[in-house]
């Protein structure tokens, strides 16, 4: 096995090592709602990659391109990161340098342990700001109808690009306050 195939405290994973993160009442309501958004984002992935060809396709074989493909796909990209980061951070795959942590793992489970739960307090701060930051711009693109495009031309309203901002962002903030309470991995079911 690679180092790819251990956990975060540096345990071979196995099966059974990486549980459903459906494992209480909490985390089944939790980790439902994040698997069904990153599967919305999935699909989303799909639709603009489809969205990409066509418009090249169209652009460079009978000379129409779609118009705002560009618009469309700067701001879904934007959209479909927070559809996904909560489902990212209740598995455990959020993408980390982790090179240094592997090594504190090898040798205290314990303090592997303490600095994991204090990843997950820091992303769960972090992901709690952007979505008060967020929020009144939510807001004001809902009361003033704000749109990206060409008016005229193609218009598509920001409200709902931004709602999912929000909506991602508390689901990362509650995905990594759980993580950091029920997720610390710890040897053996010891008790931190």
């Amino acid at each position: 096995m690679s180092d790819s195939d251990t956990d975060p405290v540096g345990r071979r994973a196995t099966p059974e090592a990486v549980p459903p993160f459906a494992t209480a009442p909490v985390g089944a309501v939790l980790g439902a709602t994040c698997a069904v958004l990153s599967s919305v984002g999935v699909v989303w992935i799909g639709l603009l990659m489809l969205l990409i060809v066509a418009d090249v396709i169209g652009r460079n074989f009978f000379d129409a391109p779609i118009t705002g493909v560009a618009e469309i796909a700067g701001h879904s990209v934007v959209a479909i990161v927070f559809l996904q980061t909560a489902a990212a951070i209740m598995q455990g795959r959020l993408t980390r340098a982790d090179f240094l942590f592997r090594r504190i793992a090898r040798g205290s489970a314990r303090v592997a342990g303490a600095i994991e739960s204090l990843f997950c307090l820091a992303g769960a701060a972090v992901f709690a700001l952007i979505a008060y930051a967020s929020w009144p711009k939510m807001i004001d693109a809902w009361m003033t109808g704000e749109f990206f495009g060409v008016q005229g031309v193609f218009t598509i309203p920001t409200f709902p690009f931004r709602l999912i901002i929000v909506i991602g962002a508390l689901l990362a903030t509650a995905a990594a306050l759980y993580r950091a309470v029920n997720r610390t991995p710890l040897p053996h079911g010891d008790a931190a």
